[in-house]
């Protein structure tokens, strides 16, 4: 039994707990919220369980592979650099769906709930927030932003030392193999912890929550799928990447930031997908992902708050002018970098959209209610883009195994072994 389950695609899998979970919330809420919940909080322990040493183990091992390339940082600039691009096009894409659709028009009598302000630190403080004084406090709290930042320390060290570090390396290399054999294990059973995600999700709202906000929930899937289809997707064709394979490969990477709602909880598995499935060597994917995941929010920094100020401004008649639509821009474009390592980034990010246009912080009581819905289709479209800008720096850098890609499954470890080939051009 176990060999037939198995020998069916992860993906499928996933996609059928995704269905079964679905149908369970809307035929048996109540049964569902009660079952699915502590399946899904189970599948979410065990994914923060190996979050942690993969990310610390995994980038120590990179930033001492990237020791022997000269274009190491050229990598670093444009992988920045695609992130502020691609985050400009998401804020376009927010503000022009939500004029085309205008979802705040068609709305009546929404309930504001109460909403805490969030706390958003100042420059200074994050800064400082980086730096990790207790590094066992910092594993133990989960602070990916810190642990990112030891182990570029680590891993820089280590690149220093030469000849001396490699035993060193050595280890970490090897425990870097131990963690990535667990962390396919847990991804084993991902469909499991998908089927009660989703019916506890389903279970509880039903559809006299969402009806009131469905024109707004509407806009928000439309611009994330416009986003990953339309712009992620001629941003590859640009590059001279077949679009089928694209999106064959990217669908798990989708799939896992749809259910979990988080980019931490996908990094395992867009890690693997980057190695394994889109032909990007793994040092640069070990490093790439996980700075992703912290810092690359296309639609929770981007598209949401575009779409959401737009919309408040709908509903209570406000008219903003060009100024107004100016400042949505510069401000949802700014908070996909400017909200890395806060908790809770999409209101951090409509909070500072909302102040940069005079737009009362309470608005955003009137759709609270259906955040969790919204939000799994924003970390979908984050964790995509977290994958396809790695692709295309590599597509740029000639590091890319273009024949792993338009197959999209080569078997594992292929694409790692042609690691330290970064900054290393092919002829032609």
């Amino acid at each position: 039994m176990l060999k037939a389950y198995l020998s069916v695609p992860l993906w499928q899998r996933v996609l059928a707990g995704l269905v079964l979970g679905g149908l369970f919330g809307v035929l048996a809420p109540a049964t569902a919220q009660l079952v699915g919940k502590p399946i899904g909080d189970a599948y979410g322990a065990l994914i923060r369980m190996i979050v942690t040493p993969l990310l610390f183990v995994s980038i120590v091992v990179s930033v001492g592979a990237l020791r022997h390339s000269a274009g190491a940082a050229r990598l670093g600039v444009r992988t920045l650099g695609w992130y502020v691009i691609t985050a400009s096009l998401a804020a376009i894409v927010g503000i022009g769906f939500a004029l085309v659709l205008e979802p705040g028009h068609s709305v009546t009598g929404l309930a504001l709930a109460e909403v805490k302000p969030k706390q958003i630190p100042g420059f200074v403080e994050v800064l400082v927030g980086l730096i990790p004084a207790n590094p066992v406090k910092a594993f133990a709290d989960g602070n990916v932003l810190q642990i990112l930042v030891l182990a570029l320390i680590v891993g820089g060290v280590l690149a220093g030392m030469g000849e001396a570090g490699d035993r060193l390396r050595g280890v970490f290399e090897d425990a870097n193999k131990l963690v990535m054999r667990v962390v396919r294990i847990v991804l084993q059973v991902t469909p499991f912890g998908t089927f009660g995600l989703i019916a506890a999700v389903v279970g509880k709202f039903g559809l006299d929550v969402l009806a009131p906000l469905g024109d707004f929930i509407i806009a928000m899937y439309l611009a994330c799928a416009f986003h990953i289809i339309v712009v992620y997707g001629g941003l590859v064709k640009i590059h001279g990447l077949p679009l089928r394979s694209y999106f064959r490969g990217i669908w798990p990477v989708f799939q896992h930031g749809f259910v979990t709602s988080s980019s931490y909880a996908t990094l395992p598995e867009t890690q693997r997908t980057l190695t394994d499935r889109l032909g990007v060597p793994s040092d640069y994917a070990s490093f790439a992902a996980p700075l992703g995941a912290t810092m690359k929010m296309d639609a929770c920094g981007a598209i949401y708050p575009a779409i959401a100020a737009i919309f408040f401004a709908q509903y209570t008649g406000v008219q903003l002018d060009m100024a107004g639509y100016l400042a949505i821009f510069l401000a949802a474009t700014l908070g996909t970098l400017a909200t890395a390592g806060v908790p809770g980034p999409a209101v951090v990010s409509l909070t500072l959209t909302l102040n940069a246009v005079g737009l009362p912080l309470e608005y955003i009581g009137y759709i609270i209610a259906v955040d969790r819905v919204v939000d799994m289709m924003r970390t979908g479209t984050n964790v995509v883009g977290q994958a396809t800008v790695p692709v295309l720096v590599a597509a740029e850098e000639k590091i890319l195994d273009r024949k792993a890609f338009a197959d999209t499954r080569p078997p594992v470890g292929v694409v790692a072994a042609s690691a330290g080939r970064i900054g290393q051009k092919r002829a032609g």
